[in-house]
């Protein structure tokens, strides 16, 4: 596949770029509605998202080239080419975690109900985000035998004089489910909490079994380092579980009408005359 999706002058934008754009811009919709929906200050969602999508950036890139240090040992000044590709949305993911919890410190709000808002948004953005690595012709697995059971799969990439497992594919439908799970538990009566641990534990679980047959992941020694984040994960998303299982559930729909309904006058008492 070409990576460039058209040029203006000399300027190409890629398929890639384009897509996270396209990403970003839909998960801000749905973050906005969900904000809107729980009868918060949709003002949060725009301070969150001004810190955290620059945050995410950054996070994902300073992810990939620690790991990837061999690459840019010779030439430091390399790691700042972002446009030459290497982002890692664990790194993203973390960056944008802890500008949250910043924003909600500093602003006195609920974190965990704040992240809830965010994860549908999220998940989506990498299940789209995966369509990048389809036409940059990356982020796929081991070479499938012509007389595999995996045969069968569409969309295996052709490489080496081989046909390989699309893993961007698995991660991309994994992630589409986790968002349709994800946005029907949101609109649920739940505890604050409850959608980001799910997240959390979800999406690991399909990352660290999509991980395992991908052939370009980042290591730390002999480790997957995107298996060792899964695995972690998993386990902060059970501890959540477990810290907040004794908090009130909660219908939001319910607390977001009553969130818009004005103020109700003060009428006087009957018997009460003008004085």
């Amino acid at each position: 596949m070409d990576p460039v999706a058209f040029s203006i002058g000399p300027l190409d934008i890629r398929w890639y770029g384009l897509i996270i754009s396209v990403a970003f811009a839909i998960g801000i919709f749905l973050a906005l509605r969900e904000t809107q929906r729980q009868g918060l200050d949709t003002d949060h969602t725009y301070g969150i998202l001004l810190w955290l999508i620059p945050a995410a950036i950054i996070g994902a890139r300073l992810y990939y080239v620690i790991f990837s240090w061999h690459m840019y040992a010779d030439d430091p000044i390399s790691a700042l080419y972002i446009w030459h590709g290497g982002l890692a949305i664990h790194g993203g993911v973390i960056a944008g975690i802890l500008v949250a919890i910043l924003y909600c410190r500093r602003h006195k709000l609920k974190f965990l109900q704040w992240a809830d808002i965010f994860m549908p948004s999220l998940v989506l953005g990498q299940a789209m985000g995966r369509w990048g690595n389809f036409f940059n012709t990356e982020a796929y697995g081991r070479e499938i035998p012509a007389d595999s059971f995996w045969s069968w799969i569409p969309m295996q990439v052709y490489a080496g004089g081989a046909y390989h497992h699309p893993t961007f594919l698995y991660e991309s439908i994994w992630d589409l489910l986790v968002f349709f799970a994800l946005l029907w538990m949101i609109r649920q009566p739940h505890r604050h909490g409850h959608i980001f641990a799910c997240y959390l534990i979800l999406y690991s679980c399909g990352r660290f079994f999509i991980e395992s047959l991908r052939t370009d992941s980042l290591m730390l020694g002999p480790l997957r380092v995107a298996m060792l984040v899964s695995s972690l994960g998993v386990l902060v998303g059970v501890l959540i579980l477990d810290r907040i299982k004794k908090n009130p559930v909660i219908d939001f729909k319910q607390a977001g009408k009553q969130a818009k309904r004005p103020p109700q006058k003060k009428s006087a008492s009957k018997g009460q005359g003008r004085r």
